[in-house]
């Protein structure tokens, strides 16, 4: 992954740049800290690589260490970050609404197409899907002014047997995952009924309204977000 020049204001970073910018909003969106070790492993790179880009992008003014191990976002890129990951959401949301792109695929090819979408088509296609708050997956797609919550919820594998379970999000970074879980019906807005946890760390099962039983393993479990309904339990 190859650095450009960085810039800021209404002058777009290189994809690289934008890409380790959202990279680090990711992995604090989700309570981790960021190091150059998680951060090598999320964008699949070296970590003498990550360490060059960090420095670029402290000299930028868009990263910085609170501590000598992690890393934050400024205020400016933080704003940065938002303005791919709102084009990432947008198009995910367009290629799976307007060209029936599979959701298990839109990830992939809105990573392709998020560094070189304008602003006034990005203004465009929001406007066309009649300004969507969340994506196919469940994310939420950030505002182009104000202000941005990430909420991920609870993840299904702590939900107790006996409880229903609105599913609100479910991760895109397993693509053979989310065509299974797509098939088995489990996607924002269905209700899962927990039934069974079975013992020595075998699978959960759930039963997904209207439909059958399904043992789902920890693997999946992990992927989807959500919140127990009130009144439920064991």
């Amino acid at each position: 992954m190859v650095g450009g020049p960085i810039r800021s204001g209404k002058c777009r970073l290189s994809p690289a740049n934008e890409d380790y910018l959202k990279a680090i909003y990711g992995l604090r969106s989700r309570g981790q800290q960021v190091t150059i070790g998680q951060l090598a492993s999320e964008l699949k790179v070296s970590s003498p690589s990550v360490t060059g880009m960090v420095k670029r992008l402290e000299a930028g003014k868009l990263v910085s260490r609170p501590d000598p191990r992690s890393l934050r976002l400024t205020a400016q890129g933080e704003h940065e970050a938002l303005r791919v990951v709102r084009r990432h959401r947008l198009l995910e949301t367009f290629l799976f609404t307007a060209l029936d792109v599979p959701w298990e695929e839109v990830h992939d090819e809105a990573e392709r197409l998020e560094h070189v979408l304008s602003d006034r088509l990005e203004d465009r296609i929001d406007a066309h899907l009649g300004h969507p708050s969340h994506d196919p997956h469940g994310d939420p797609i950030p505002p182009r002014t104000g202000r941005h919550v990430e909420r991920w919820g609870q993840r299904l594998d702590a939900a107790a047997a006996g409880t229903d379970f609105l599913v609100e999000r479910v991760s895109d970074r397993d693509s053979p995952a989310l065509r299974y879980l797509g098939e088995l019906g489990v996607r924002p807005g269905a209700r899962l009924r927990v039934e069974e946890q079975a013992p020595f760390g075998g699978p959960r099962w759930v039963r997904v309204e209207g439909g059958e039983r399904q043992p789902l393993g920890a693997a999946l479990t992990r992927l989807v977000y959500g919140r127990v309904e009130p009144g439920t339990g064991p």
